[in-house]
């Protein structure tokens, strides 16, 4: 089968989770609380900072033609307004590096991890973080924007609200996991939930000495409405602000959305579910240029509210139900009230061999 040209198949990544050493970051600072929540230290991680010609080369030989990928704030801002030009010169590198292998790139504003002195600040709760990302956006629109066609200004914007309801749901998945394992064990965001509740006590004491606050609200914080909203009017700001300088380019924001199904007696939680997830967000987004889907699995609702994945069903190393049908699901139903461009940021599975399709982002221009 055949795409054409304007047709993007290709990967994605986030800068904390592959660049390694992102010292200023806030993720960095609580993987190293001697309570911490996160699984494991990131470390040098896949040490993509240096080897990022090796691995879009790779990319590149598999076929691919785009390339998602965010630029570290924590990098490029370690300081308030203090930005390194090293730092920049480094991303203007890499999109150099896509352009040579016919790679599109695609950059990602921010992709859940902030500065440290960000989060000092107040973080993702307090409203001068709206000028914050503004003014960051328009730092790296006017040295980085005449190289680039897209930008996504913030990756999965709605996940603060969906790690609130993790958090409520959690005593529920702990009750049922020793019949079925849940679809959201772990979730994508490296952080282990059964150990987080054990930690808190000692993790509060240890934000304190760092962030100056027990409960620092980063950005994979569990989100009160406020914050939420806070999130999208960032976004507006940076929009904004990228408009001003390069009009040309393709705005958007990515949101995490799963495939929620209703069994009878669940269609009021569902459709609450999906306007929570994704309706409520429409007059914050109706005027971009695209909207980046990300998809991994479905969400199942009955009489009591959300279910268990169903019993045997196979599971993904990060405990979601293996359930492909769900990107298609979610694509039709976005586009039922999002009437510009869908672009697949991030799906895939993730597996331990070559039994499944390795994981992958599909772009695709619609």
């Amino acid at each position: 089968m055949s795409f054409p040209k304007v047709f993007f198949i290709g990967a994605a990544t986030a800068a904390h989770q592959v660049e390694g050493n992102n010292i200023h970051s806030d993720y960095w600072a609580q993987e190293h609380l001697p309570h911490t929540s996160f699984t494991e230290p990131s470390g040098i991680a896949c040490d993509h900072y240096n080897r990022y010609e090796e691995d879009i080369m790779l990319l590149a030989d598999a076929g691919l033609n785009a390339y998602r990928f965010s630029v570290e704030w924590a990098r490029i801002e370690p300081e308030e307004g203090q930005f390194d030009e090293n730092e920049i010169e480094h991303y203007r590198k890499v999109i150099a590096c896509c352009k040579a292998h016919g790679v599109e790139p695609i950059v990602t504003l921010m992709h859940f991890t902030s500065p440290m002195w960000l989060i000092r600040k107040g973080g993702w709760e307090a409203e001068s973080t709206i000028e914050y990302f503004r003014r960051y956006a328009a730092y790296v629109t006017e040295k980085l924007g005449a190289e680039l066609h897209y930008i996504c200004t913030i990756n999965e914007a709605n996940m603060g609200l969906q790690l609130a309801a993790i958090a409520k749901r959690f005593q529920l998945m702990a009750q049922q996991a020793a019949k079925a394992k849940s679809a959201e064990g772990t979730v994508q965001v490296g952080m282990n939930f059964e150990k987080m509740m054990e930690n808190m006590k000692f993790a509060a004491m240890e934000n304190a000495q760092v962030f100056g606050t027990p409960q620092p609200q980063v950005f994979v914080s569990s989100r009160t409405p406020e914050g939420d909203a806070l999130v999208f009017r960032a976004h507006q700001a940076a929009k904004e602000a990228i408009k001003a300088l390069y009009p040309e380019i393709k705005v958007g924001i990515t949101l995490s959305m799963h495939d929620l199904q209703a069994l009878p007696g669940g269609e009021k939680f569902a459709e609450d579910a999906w306007d929570e997830e994704f309706r409520h967000y429409l007059p914050f987004i109706q005027g971009d240029d695209f909207l980046g889907v990300q998809n991994y699995t479905r969400t199942q609702y009955g009489p009591e509210g959300q279910l268990p994945c169903p019993e045997g069903a196979e599971l993904t190393q990060m405990d979601y139900e293996f359930y492909p049908e769900a990107l298609e699901h979610v694509i039709r139903r976005v586009h039922e009230d999002f009437k510009g461009d869908l672009i697949v940021t991030e799906n895939g599975v993730a597996v331990s061999d070559d039994s499944r399709p390795p994981s992958r982002a599909i772009c695709t221009g619609a």
